[in-house]
């Protein structure tokens, strides 16, 4: 679907036998899309697989314990920790209590007290489950009104929730796009976006991290008519942020939708509002995704666009319509989350004293920590092993903070990961530099 097309769609029920992605499936043949979907997915993991060697894809079960092992060779091997508080500042992790710089909570939200009566009172009156698709059984009242609020917030005319970020990329791209249209990526984007691109089986180009020329030669090049242009608003591994403007620029020279993730700028970036409010994003061609188990300190995602895009993914975004809804008392938590981000400032500007403080501390130093405004602060160790190490050795100290390895980023940038939280103390940030300072000196 084009969005010059999409624009002027009237505001009618498609019917579920009409178009999904560019093809027309009736829904007696969902289960052929089934196995579309499976072959595209087996494209994901061969593609990812050509660029880790030996690393994932398709594994017989005599090789399983193989790679593990080979995993925990090159220390990569993941394990889950097991928490035994709610997410905060201070965690207690398999019996052990910890300072934790890990979590994206960024304003100190997920345990906030006016979420979690807000949550206890829509269990109350809403009940727990929701049954299934809100296409089904219905859409409850509390949802929409969480919908109204989130595209008022972010200046928009209409917003959908989905279960997860995950959930609403792979929605939103497969279905706008299919055969023969094209996507263009980020080559720093998300592994959700990838793999929405991958599953909407349109043409997948990736341009180099920020390269609005290189994006604007792929194009230029391409015969397709309908074009995505998906982008990370701020990168999650980095806390780098996208060139939105000149993105914009480009979706409009060329007729593209412009699709903005930013799990990692809602609720921080704009007031509050996000990148698109900030930057005055505001377009028919662009579509709009933050996540609310970040910033906001609840779970989920919404779209936000044009009451035509919002009402063609409710009828053909297939991770809406074929799962169940989430609970409803979900949505009451995050309109009491959308109060206190409009009402408590404090917390931004707490989160930039913090983030100003680390930047001052390693600021002419060896290491490398890469300049961002947002909570993210990357400090690049290089090697896998010593970026285990330094993060095991921050854990004898009682502080938390995960080591990041490949593939998760490129080879040889292995790295702290620092999420600031506006509920840490300036106290608690200064522990942290200072242990910091003694292990990377």
């Amino acid at each position: 679907m084009r969005p010059t097309l999409m624009v002027a769609m009237p505001h009618r029920p498609v019917t579920l036998d009409a178009k999904v992605g560019r093809n027309i499936i009736p829904a007696a043949r969902l289960p052929l899309t089934y196995r579309l979907y499976s072959k595209h997915l087996a494209r994901a993991q061969v593609l990812f697989s050509s660029r880790h060697p030996g690393k994932v894809g398709r594994m017989r079960p005599d090789e399983l314990d193989t790679a593990l092992n080979n995993l925990a060779a090159e220390h990569r091997l993941r394990q889950r920790a097991i928490l035994h508080s709610p997410q905060g500042p201070h965690v207690r992790i398999d019996g052990r209590d910890y300072l934790a710089f890990a979590s994206n909570d960024y304003l100190g939200l997920a345990n906030h007290p006016a979420l979690k009566t807000a949550m206890q009172q829509a269990i109350d009156d809403w009940g727990v489950g929701s049954g299934a698709s809100a296409l089904v059984a219905g859409h409850f009242a509390i949802q929409q009104q969480a919908e109204t609020a989130l595209a008022a917030f972010t200046g928009c005319e209409a917003a959908l929730l989905f279960g997860s970020g995950y959930a609403a990329n792979l929605g939103v791209i497969s279905s706008l796009l299919g055969r023969g249209d094209a996507v263009f990526a980020d080559k720093l984007n998300h592994a959700s976006l990838n793999d929405g691109c991958l599953l909407s089986r349109a043409a997948f180009r990736r341009f180099r991290h920020n390269d609005v020329a290189h994006l604007e030669q792929l194009l230029r090049d391409t015969p397709a008519k309908t074009r995505l242009i998906a982008v990370d608003a701020v990168y999650s591994m980095d806390g780098d942020e996208a060139p939105l403007a000149a993105l914009l620029q480009l979706a409009e020279r060329y007729d593209a939708w412009l699709y903005l993730d930013d799990a990692h700028g809602f609720g921080v970036l704009g007031e509050g509002r996000g990148v698109l409010f900030e930057q005055a994003l505001h377009h028919p061609r662009v579509i709009y995704m933050a996540t609310l188990g970040k910033a906001a300190g609840v779970a989920g995602a919404f779209v936000a666009a044009s009451h035509s895009v919002v009402n063609w993914l409710i009828n053909s975004a297939r991770t809406y319509i074929f799962t169940t809804a989430h609970p409803p008392a979900q949505a009451a938590a995050v309109l009491a989350s959308l109060q206190l981000i409009k009402d408590e400032g404090w917390r931004r500007l707490q989160l930039q004293r913090h983030i100003n403080a680390l930047q001052h501390t390693f600021n002419g130093t060896c290491f490398k920590l890469h300049s961002s405004r947002t909570p993210i602060q990357a400090i690049i160790i290089g090697a896998n092993e010593a970026a285990v190490q330094v993060a095991g050795d921050l854990r004898e100290q009682g502080i938390w903070v995960p080591a990041i390895r490949p593939p998760t980023v490129p080879t040889g940038t292995a790295r702290l990961r620092v999420s600031l939280s506006a509920a840490h103390s300036e106290q608690e940030v200064a522990r942290l530099i200072q242990a910091l300072v003694k292990l990377l000196r």
